[in-house]
């Protein structure tokens, strides 16, 4: 019987989180946990050596965070089947785990009903892709993407820099500088750079832990 159950590594940081999705995936008499990590090298590890039908991962983990985790489970198995479940809601966020190769993108909020049904359709080999989750995909497709200096950019414009700060941390022309959050305002429609901070957090384009 064990060998025919939907058979799911679960990965994420909280020890009640981990409890809690471990007590309704076991209560399923058609699937089970086969091991639980509390960070993301720990997923990698365990996928390694269980080979679950299935990873459940969090995007927020300590040493190794869940999009990095996913790209190396699939530097393993190309075919391994991640199913994202996290409280990050921006659609950069969603945009990257499904680029680095997780097969969907769930939210903690959704009912366990759902989560243990979703878990059923990727098993059989389906891509369900909620409404929430598929609109904000839709809406990340329209944006115009940040350039990785772009991105350098923006993070100093988070931690307070200026321009000519930034200008000096990344050893560029202050005008160069200058044209760089120029840039980062038009591509998030953003009227300041305390705005543009904002919308960037939103989507998930950076992170304050």
């Amino acid at each position: 019987m064990t060998s025919k159950r939907i058979r799911v590594l679960v990965a994420d940081d909280h020890p009640m989180v981990r409890a809690g999705l471990t007590a309704t995936i076991d209560a399923e008499p058609d699937m089970c946990v086969v091991g639980a990590a509390a960070e993301g090298q720990e997923a990698v590890s365990l996928f390694r050596e269980l080979r679950p039908s299935l990873t459940l991962i969090d995007l927020r983990m300590p040493v190794m965070d869940g999009v990095a985790a996913i790209q190396s489970i699939i530097g393993i198995a190309p075919a391994a089947k991640i199913i994202v479940l996290s409280t990050y809601q921006g659609d950069e966020d969603i945009y990257r785990s499904l680029k680095a190769g997780a097969i969907t993108y769930l939210l903690k909020d959704m009912l366990a009903d759902e989560l243990v049904r979703a878990i059923r359709d990727v098993a059989a080999g389906a891509r369900p892709i909620p409404q929430a989750v598929g609109r904000k995909l839709a809406e990340r497709m329209r944006h115009t993407p940040l350039t990785p200096r772009e991105m350098d950019v923006l993070r100093l414009v988070a931690q307070g820099f200026q321009n000519k700060e930034i200008a000096a941390a990344l050893s560029i022309a202050d005008q160069t500088a200058q044209g760089h959050v120029k840039s980062i305002l038009d591509k998030l429609d953003a009227h300041d750079r305390t705005e543009a901070v904002a919308v960037a957090a939103r989507r998930g384009l950076i992170r304050f832990e």
